[in-house]
């Protein structure tokens, strides 16, 4: 069975590039950010490793941890690590997993429990492990994005979600299409106007069931 948004984020214990991890004891009371990737020294992964690691402070500032997954060795991380430092111009500041057991990868649904690493593999044998996840301090899976080989992920995307999913946690809103933070959010349907006004105050009231507030502060 596949993961489910609200689906507690499976735990696990792997070596990485930081040393061993025991997943929900290194997120603590943090979000996370894990994204996966088929192959070390590909392209477009790393374009992505390189987008991470100059967005790494953004993401701190939100309370949240960024954790890669590679289908390789730690030994072939830290050789990667110096092709994605020169692209991206800094350093890489967040672990990235060794996956070669294909454990990580399997237990958050992204290889069959069937799947292996056969001999003289290439990207294409783990394409699937192209995800990724936002998880919650509760360990709940927020949102998933999976994205196909050649198709590079837009972390200014991933950021931005980021904002919307902490901004809506735990209160009766909900964000519109395109949203960025400064901007009005919807009003749940769970409140009526008049319990609206009260929390969020003046509404501007597009229709009866879409209704718009500033955005709370927490």
């Amino acid at each position: 069975m596949s993961l489910r948004l609200n689906d507690i984020a499976p735990n696990f214990t792997a070596n990485s590039t930081a040393g061993e991890i025991t997943f929900h004891d290194w997120m603590g009371d943090s979000y996370a950010i894990l994204f996966s990737h088929p192959r070390d020294f590909t392209p477009v992964c790393t374009t992505e490793f390189g987008a991470v690691t100059r967005l790494v402070p953004e993401f701190a500032k939100r309370n949240t941890k960024v954790m890669g997954v590679s289908v390789d060795s730690v030994e072939d991380h830290k050789k990667w690590i110096r092709d994605i430092e020169a692209f991206a111009g800094t350093q890489a500041d967040f672990p990235i997993i060794d996956d070669t057991s294909l454990k990580v990868s399997k237990l958050y649904n992204m290889l069959p429990a069937e799947a292996y690493l056969p001999d003289g593999r290439t990207p294409a044998d783990s394409a699937t492990v192209r995800t990724v996840f936002i998880i919650g301090p509760d360990k709940k899976i927020r949102l998933t994005l999976s994205y196909p080989m050649s198709v590079g992920r837009n972390f200014a995307e991933i950021l931005r979600a980021l904002d919307a999913v902490q901004a809506t946690d735990g209160v009766a809103i909900a964000t519109p299409a395109d949203w960025v933070p400064g901007e009005d959010v919807i009003v749940a349907l769970s409140l009526n106007d008049e319990q609206a006004r009260e929390k969020f105050g003046e509404l501007d009231i597009k229709l009866p069931y879409l209704r718009f507030a500033k955005a709370p502060t927490k």
